[in-house]
């Protein structure tokens, strides 16, 4: 058997974590079987669907990098398809006309729950051995029900959640086209699984009351069925369902933010499932051993502060090329001065060992490309009159040195012993004098990539 997967997101609005996380474990699952990944857009639901969420869903799949295999299919071209289906199924016998309006059927239910009972629909137009059906109403379109099972259960073992067991009375004959013909997500989902010949269904839990539904007209249609997996939701650190104020936003937020696909792959792959102890593995390895005996019972919670020490990995033990090419647009936006300023690559692996973010890198890398403006404030407190003959003789000595971090520290130290000075005595005017800010990585470092002629430009501009 080949394995065969899908990921069949409904574009009523982005692209947000838990379906990427479907999607994650769904690609690896046919990836680690050398399978197939199917990309299906569920976009019948006319009034919501939108071409932007579309391309919203296609943008932070391709921005993880799960391609798919097959696809993309949008349900909305196959509504032949589907009336076929539906016709064969009248014909069978498996389904049924229903001319109840929805007030009546709003009616009935009303009814039921008047006296304690589960509302349903109560099968008026079923037809059935010895029934008499109403008579045919004027001008009334009807539905079509699918004719689920009176008795019995529906079981299955669930790949997550172990067996599960439904029973038949619960669930009513449930409208499978709609009076203008368009058919129900339940139908279309149960007729796109068994079209594309689907082994294997995981999605989240939410899913899980659809489940028996699919199955019967799944068998209904004698077609094979697939194992299903259903995933638990993901929460927030403090228990509650994932919102926005948790980092419930789009996908496609998490570039902007300054991520890194790899951190986002690797955080979700953890996230309701595990390999041992490992938290830091790449998409190969993941794939490798990926498997659904792993997938967690309980919600994972989302934790902002673990993706972010991810992220803090991958930018360490990213090339210095990329990064760059991903931080520089953000300082042109910040308005950058590259004109005599150092190289952005050797800034970048100056910098990156403690950027949580591309955008803290870019941030960062900001005091490289700006003229310095030291405040006059923080100028009267570290530029003292006792500090300045040792920052004249640095000056003197930067003239002649080589130029490079260690010569640069070598300097430093002899201009401060021969002062009696602290490092931070000297090292903290130095700062403020050339970059004008107090907080920099080492700033023997720092000078170096500057380099002689702006740095002693700098001092001896700003010391007047």
């Amino acid at each position: 058997m080949t394995v065969r997967t899908r990921f069949a997101p409904s574009p009523t609005g982005y692209l947000h974590l838990g379906g990427a996380r479907t999607a994650l474990f769904s690609w690896a699952y046919a990836r680690h079987f050398g399978g197939t990944f199917i990309l299906r857009i569920e976009d019948t639901d006319l009034e919501r669907s939108t071409p932007e969420a579309v391309q919203a869903i296609l943008d932070g799949m391709n921005w993880l990098g799960l391609q798919h295999d097959e696809g993309p299919f949008y349900q909305m071209k196959r509504m032949d398809r589907y009336r076929e289906v539906v016709a064969q199924m009248l014909e069978a016998g498996n389904a049924y006309l229903c001319y109840c309006t929805p007030e009546e059927v709003e009616a009935m239910r009303e009814r039921q729950r008047a006296i304690g009972e589960k509302p349903r629909y109560d099968g008026t137009w079923r037809p059935e051995p010895g029934k008499t059906l109403p008579p045919v109403p004027e001008g009334i379109r009807p539905v079509v029900r699918f004719k689920n099972p009176l008795d019995g259960d529906v079981t299955w073992n669930d790949v997550v959640k172990g067996t599960i067991t439904i029973s038949n009375r619960e669930l009513d004959d449930l409208v499978i086209a709609r009076p203008d013909g368009t058919p129900t997500y339940n139908f279309c989902v149960a007729v796109d699984d068994w079209d594309m010949r689907i082994t294997h269904v995981i999605r989240g839990d939410d899913h899980v009351n659809n489940t028996p539904r699919q199955i019967n007209i799944l068998r209904a249609l004698g077609a094979p069925l697939p194992e299903y997996g259903h995933v638990p939701m993901i929460l927030g650190a403090d228990g509650e369902k994932l919102s926005k104020r948790h980092g419930a936003v789009s996908v496609m937020e998490y570039p902007a933010q300054g991520f890194l696909p790899e951190a986002m792959l690797n955080y979700l792959a953890r996230l309701g499932w595990s390999h041992g102890d490992e938290e830091i593995f790449s998409m190969e390895q993941f794939i490798q051993w990926f498997d659904l005996d792993h997938l967690s019972k309980s919600p994972a919670q989302f934790n902002p502060e673990k993706l972010a020490w991810l992220n803090n990995h991958y930018i360490r033990q990213s090339d210095d090329a990329r990064l760059a090419a991903l931080v520089r647009p953000l300082l042109e936006k910040e308005g950058a001065q590259f004109d005599g300023a150092p190289a952005l690559e050797p800034v970048i692996a100056l910098l990156k060992e403690r950027a949580n973010t591309i955008n803290e890198l870019s941030e960062a890398a900001m005091l490289f490309y700006r003229q310095p403006r030291p405040d006059p404030a923080l100028m009267a407190q570290h530029v003292t009159e006792a500090v300045r003959p040792a920052l004249a003789q640095f000056i003197g000595q930067c003239r002649g040195i080589e130029w490079n971090k260690a010569a640069l520290s070598a300097s430093m130290k002899e201009v401060l012993a021969a002062h009696k000075l602290k490092m931070p005595q000297l090292a903290m005017p130095l700062r403020l004098l050339v970059t004008g800010q107090l907080q920099t990585p080492s700033i023997d470092a720092v000078l170096e990539l500057f380099g002689r002629e702006t740095v002693l430009a700098r001092l001896e501009k700003n010391l007047g």
